[in-house]
């Protein structure tokens, strides 16, 4: 091919800055279009449908929600003839809170904490009788309890002993996770139940001590319980606070590790609702509220078991019972005023959680 006789045309500077001024129009567009995806759903297609649920959750139930999506799938299918799709999005908890407050269309959401869905009650997004069940909103169950390397070689038995000096311990930010609130709430609570069991009365500020003496081991604190997990995984740290389902679930896949039980740590439950506001606005209420119920079913219920979860069906939980050992000083939220006072005595700016962090 002969090139030789080609002219050189000028581009004149205007030309170029209408190109260049087209070339930015398009990355902003398409980066735009990328970021709502990638809320949206953690696939690149999403399936369609008769009707379309988009579900925000936090990132531990993940999993389960793999074998529970399409079990409910095919219910709603066979009652009513409609083909269920799915857009979900995980996130720790706050975060995902946070984002459905500010406009991300979840029909329904399942949380870690009861104060996260409080929070869209606020907002005018989930009804104020959202937990008016039997089960007060929640659909799982677990407990708090420290994972260990495989073989336990600090003979890790309690909390006491991720006090001890030298202990690297994880556990994930509060301020992001609904885990780690979790994670501190057993902590805190189990300082108090400590000095009870010496004193005869709850005692804040050793329960406040031993929740420093603790967080001093803490080598890092990851934004959800999932990617502590994962940094666990990596070779960070020698013991993680975290949820028992979590280290069941990992189990079962076949990473080798001990689980913990502290003879005093907590009950976790895990709330799911219904957002009214942007079912209503999908055209998606009925589907959305049965599928909140189907989260009860037994069927969902014993996939839930299947990834880790303590059923909050009573008969199906009495089944398990060998399965999940009972901590001889087990307690629940109330036991530290509910979460009204935790928000308050903990979490606040002028909390205890606050205090600690900043060496107060």
């Amino acid at each position: 091919m002969k090139t030789g006789n080609r002219k050189h045309v000028p581009i004149r500077s205007s030309a170029i800055f209408s190109l260049l001024m087209l070339v930015t129009m398009m990355l902003l567009v398409s980066g735009c279009g990328t970021n709502q995806s990638s809320k949206v759903t953690d696939t690149a297609v999403v399936d369609k449908g008769d009707v379309t649920l988009v579900v925000g959750a936090y990132s531990v139930v993940k999993d389960a929600l793999k074998d529970i999506l399409p079990a409910f799938k095919a219910e709603w299918k066979a009652k009513t003839g409609q083909t269920v799709a799915f857009q979900e999005s995980y996130e720790a908890s706050g975060t995902q809170a946070r984002s459905i407050v500010g406009g991300f269309g979840a029909d329904v959401t399942l949380l870690a904490l009861e104060g996260d869905i409080e929070k869209l009650v606020k907002a005018g997004l989930v009804a104020s009788e959202w937990n008016q069940t039997p089960d007060k909103g929640m659909i799982t169950r677990s407990i708090v309890v420290l994972g260990t390397r495989v073989g336990n070689p600090l003979g890790i038995k309690d909390f006491e002993d991720i006090a001890k000096p030298g202990v690297k311990v994880l556990y994930p930010n509060p301020k992001t996770s609904g885990g780690a609130q979790w994670d501190i709430n057993a902590i805190y609570g189990a300082g108090l139940k400590k000095s009870e069991i010496a004193t005869g009365t709850k005692d804040p500020a050793a329960a406040k001590k031993f929740l420093e003496d603790v967080h001093r081991n803490i080598e890092s604190m990851d934004k959800s319980g999932r990617a502590s997990m994962a940094a666990f995984e990596y070779g960070v740290g020698d013991v993680i606070v975290t949820y028992e389902n979590e280290l069941l679930a990992r189990i079962s896949q076949g990473v080798q590790y001990d689980i913990v039980v502290p003879p005093s740590t907590i009950l976790i439950e895990n709330p799911a609702a219904v957002v009214n506001r942007n079912a209503d606005r999908h055209g998606v209420r009925e589907a959305a509220d049965a599928f909140v119920q189907f989260l009860y079913s037994e069927e969902a219920q014993k996939l839930f078991a299947k990834h880790g979860f303590r059923p909050v069906n009573e008969e199906l939980a009495a089944s398990m019972k060998e399965d999940y050992p009972q901590p001889p000083e087990l307690f629940t939220i109330d036991y530290l005023g509910g979460w009204k006072e935790v928000r308050e005595t903990l979490y606040s700016k002028r909390g205890i959680w606050y205090q600690v962090l900043a060496g107060q």
